[in-house]
């Protein structure tokens, strides 16, 4: 199917779709460094300009639009999260290109903390605001260890079908593929995939203090006075990278495994 990506970052999502054997032909983000990223490493399709700029003639039609629309002001990381910050109303300029565009289907993809801002009202509104548009909607929090991912990483998935297409409802969320080792044999899944596991058939790198093709940035190190260092658990996926750190809002530097960091 050929897509629109919309607060498209620097492709992750992106190339997912693409390995599933999906067409982009038109994406979207406003974060330079993140624009390069994408041209530099899946295609040049990729627009740099502010996409409450763009109308949405100015996007091709597709069969599907996805969007992982700015998640900081829903982020449970973001000890100073506000119902009324700025970024929580972009998702209305992806509302805004589905009504326009009228694909058969869209993802939207975002933080699980989304669910429980203004206690689930601004969720509430957003799927609304989706339905509103034409279209039946269906939302669900995924780890995406359960589908492969090394990776614990949570994220609320808003699956939309315009309102003319029949589709059955069991179709989301898709059936999970992995699960913890232990309940794994008995649920006759697949257990998760580890971090050790994943990185196996990694070369080791040489010694060194530099990192190739890498711009090093100056971080703070202590916020609100803590800072905390963590292994990697070979033996489970890796845990979420985060913008901010523990549940006391300290920094937590995640490192590899075995190796010195």
């Amino acid at each position: 199917m050929k897509i629109v990506s919309l607060f498209s970052g620097c492709g992750g999502l992106d190339l997912g779709l693409i390995q599933a054997g999906h067409e982009i032909i038109w994406a979207n983000d406003i974060f330079a460094d993140a624009v390069e990223t994408y041209r530099n490493n899946i295609a040049s399709h990729v627009d740099d300009k502010d996409i409450r700029e763009i109308p949405s003639s100015d996007i091709p039609d597709c069969d599907v639009i996805v969007g992982g629309f700015p998640c900081q002001g829903f982020s449970m990381a973001n000890m100073k999260r506000d119902v009324e910050d700025i970024r929580n109303k972009l998702y209305r300029q992806m509302v805004r290109v589905i009504k326009d565009k009228k694909p058969k289907f869209f993802i939207g993809e975002n933080v699980k903390g989304m669910a429980s801002l203004g206690k689930g009202e601004v969720l509430k509104k957003i799927i609304k605001d989706f339905e509103k548009a034409g279209y039946d909607v269906r939302w669900h929090v995924v780890n995406a260890a359960d589908y492969g991912v090394p990776q614990s990483r949570m994220r609320l998935i808003i699956f939309g079908v315009r309102k003319d297409i029949a589709i059955d409802e069991v179709f989301f969320p898709p059936e999970t593929t992995h699960t913890d080792p232990e309940k794994a044999k008995r649920l006759k899944k697949k257990p998760w995939l580890t971090i050790g596991r994943a990185l196996s058939h990694f070369p080791e790198p040489e010694d060194g203090s530099d990192i190739p093709n890498h711009e090093h940035s100056k971080y703070k190190l202590r916020f609100n006075g803590h800072l905390g260092h963590r292994r990697i658990d070979p033996n489970k996926p890796a845990p979420t990278v985060t913008g901010r750190g523990d549940e006391k809002g300290g920094v937590v530097v995640l490192h590899h495994p075995d190796n010195h960091r």
